[in-house]
C-alpha cells in the first residue's frame, strides 16, 4: 500500500505532433512515476474515449488542457484523500469518478495517465524494475520476453499509398533470445529498404515507421518481405514468419470489404478466401482485424476456417474489453486479443481482460498505438505479465525504438530470459509447459 502525496499533469506532443497527456504521481514516501498516453489512429467504436478540447484556436482542436485539469482538479484530491491505496483500488477510484461506461466525463487519456504512472511510482517506492513489480502485482510466476511483432510495411490508414492492408509484420521466432530476434528485424529491415529502392520505391515511412511504398497489391508487398527475409540470411517460415493487420474495419463499407487499391469489391465470405490464399502461399502465422468491427458473421467463417492453422487476433471487435472478448469467446471468434492501455484506460482493467484471455486459451498481444511516445511501459508490462508478444512498431523512430531498447536492456540485466518464438503464436493448445502462461 502507498500514500499519494501529489498529482502533476502536462501537456505533451505524441509522435505524430498531436497533443497527449503525462501525468507524474508522487508517494510520500519520495517515490516518483511518469506515464506518458499514446494515441490511435485506426480507432474501434467502442474503445473507451480518448479527451480532447474541441478548441479550434489550439492545436487544431485536439488540445488536452482539459484532460490536465481533470488530473489535477478533480482525480488528484480524489486520491491525495486516501490514506493508502494500492492499484486496483486506484484504479477503481478513478473508474468511480469518471461514472460512464466509456470514461467520457474525465477521460481514459486522463485516467491511464494516473493508472500507469501510480505502477510506475510504486516500483519505484519498492527498489523493483518495472516489469518486475508487474510481475508481483499481476501474480505471474512466468517471466519472460514477447515475441516482436515488426511492422515494416505500412498501407490503410497508417500510409499515404495504394495498400489496403493496414500492416505487414515480421515476426523472428526462430530465434533464443530478444537481442537475436531484434537484431534479425533491423537486418531484414535494411535490405527490405535497399530492396525497396533498387525497384525505383519510396523508402519514406509511415506512422509506424514502416515503409509505405505505392504497390500493385498485398501480394507484391508480401513477396517484398520474404525476399528481403532470405536476402538477409534467414528462412522465410522457420526463421521469420509473417503477420498481417488488415483493419478491415477502415476498408468495409455497405457490408463489403472495397479493396481501393485492387480495385476489388468482396462480401464477408469472399474476403475471408482472399485471406485464406495469402495465408496458403505466403508464411503467414498471424491474422489481426481480418473481418470488420461488426460483421460477426464473417469473423466466425474466418475462425473456422483457419483459427486452427493460425492466430487470429480481434483488435477493434474486442477493444481491450471484457464485454467483447466474452462475446467473442462465446460466439468462436477469433482466438488472440490484441492488449491496448488506452482502450480500457487503467492497468486493473487490462489485466482482468488478459486473465479471461488466458482462461480460455486465446493469446495476448501488447500494443502501441500508432500515435506513440517515447515511454516504454509496454514493454515492461509484456515482460511482466508473460504476455508472449508484443506490437510496437518498425526498425525506427524513436517512439518504436524506445520499446525495443527496453527489451535489451532488461534482457542484458537479468543476462537471459526465456524468449519461446513459434510457440507464443501457435494456439494455446499446442504451447508445451514451459512455454505456457501460469497465474497461480
Amino acid at each position: 500500500m502507498s500514500t499519494i502525496e501529489s498529482l502533476r499533469a502536462v501537456e505533451l506532443l505524441d509522435s505524430r505532433g498531436n497533443p497527449t497527456v503525462e501525468t507524474t504521481v508522487h508517494l510520500k514516501s519520495g517515490a516518483v512515476g511518469s506515464f506518458l498516453v499514446p494515441s490511435g489512429a485506426s480507432v474501434g467504436a467502442e474503445e473507451a474515449l480518448e479527451l480532447r478540447d474541441s478548441d479550434s484556436q489550439r492545436y487544431l482542436g485536439k488540445g488536452v488542457q482539459g484532460v490536465v485539469s481533470n488530473v489535477e482538479q478533480t482525480i488528484s484530491p480524489a486520491l491525495t484523500s486516501l490514506k493508502a491505496v494500492e492499484q486496483e483500488l486506484l484504479d477503481q477510484t478513478l473508474i468511480d469518478l469518471d461514472g460512464t461506461e466509456r470514461k467520457t466525463r474525465l477521460g481514459a487519456n486522463a485516467i491511464l495517465s494516473v493508472s500507469g504512472a501510480f505502477a510506475c511510482a510504486q516500483a519505484n517506492e519498492q527498489g523493483l524494475q518495472l516489469y518486475e513489480h508487474l510481475a508481483n502485482w499481476s501474480n505471474n510466476d512466468d517471466v519472460r520476453m514477447p515475441v516482436p511483432m515488426m511492422n515494416v510495411l505500412n498501407g490503410g490508414a497508417h500510409a499515404n499509398n495504394n495498400i489496403d492492408i493496414q500492416e505487414f509484420m515480421l515476426v523472428p521466432v526462430g530465434m533464443t533470445d530478444i537481442a537475436s530476434a531484434i537484431r534479425c528485424g533491423a537486418e531484414i529491415f535494411q535490405i527490405l529498404k535497399r530492396l525497396l529502392a533498387e525497384e525505383g520505391h519510396s523508402t519514406s515511412v509511415g506512422d509506424e515507421g514502416g515503409f509505405a511504398p505505392n504497390l500493385d497489391s498485398d501480394r507484391a508487398a508480401l513477396n517484398f518481405l520474404t525476399e528481403a527475409i532470405e536476402r538477409a540470411g534467414y528462412q522465410p517460415g522457420n526463421d521469420v514468419v509473417l503477420a498481417l493487420d488488415c483493419a478491415a474495419t477502415e476498408f468495409f463499407e455497405s457490408n463489403h470489404y472495397v479493396l481501393k487499391g485492387q480495385d476489388q469489391t468482396l462480401t464477408g465470405e469472399q474476403f475471408v478466401t482472399y485471406l485464406q490464399k495469402l495465408v496458403k502461399d505466403f508464411p503467414i502465422k498471424s491474422i489481426e482485424d481480418g473481418l470488420a468491427e461488426n460483421d460477426w458473421n464473417s469473423w466466425k467463417l474466418l475462425t473456422e476456417r483457419l483459427g486452427t492453422d493460425i492466430q487470429l487476433v480481434g483488435d477493434d471487435i474486442f477493444v481491450t474489453n471484457t464485454n467483447f472478448l466474452q462475446r467473442g469467446i462465446e460466439n468462436s471468434v477469433a482466438n488472440a486479443i490484441l492488449i491496448k492501455l488506452n482502450q480500457i484506460g487503467t492497468l486493473t482493467e487490462t489485466l482482468n481482460v488478459m486473465r479471461l484471455a488466458w482462461s480460455v486459451g486465446y493469446n495476448t498481444i501488447i500494443s502501441h498505438r500508432s500515435g506513440d511516445t517515447e515511454d516504454s511501459f509496454i514493454a515492461d508490462l509484456a515482460v511482466g505479465t508473460g504476455a508472449g508478444q508484443i506490437k510496437t512498431g518498425s526498425l525506427c523512430r524513436s517512439e518504436r525504438i524506445s520499446k525495443y531498447n527496453q527489451l535489451l536492456r532488461m534482457e542484458a540485466q537479468v543476462g537471459h530470459m526465456k524468449y519461446c518464438g513459434l510457440k507464443e503464436i501457435l494456439i494455446h493448445r499446442e504451447r508445451d509447459h514451459q512455454c505456457g502462461y501460469s497465474s497461480a
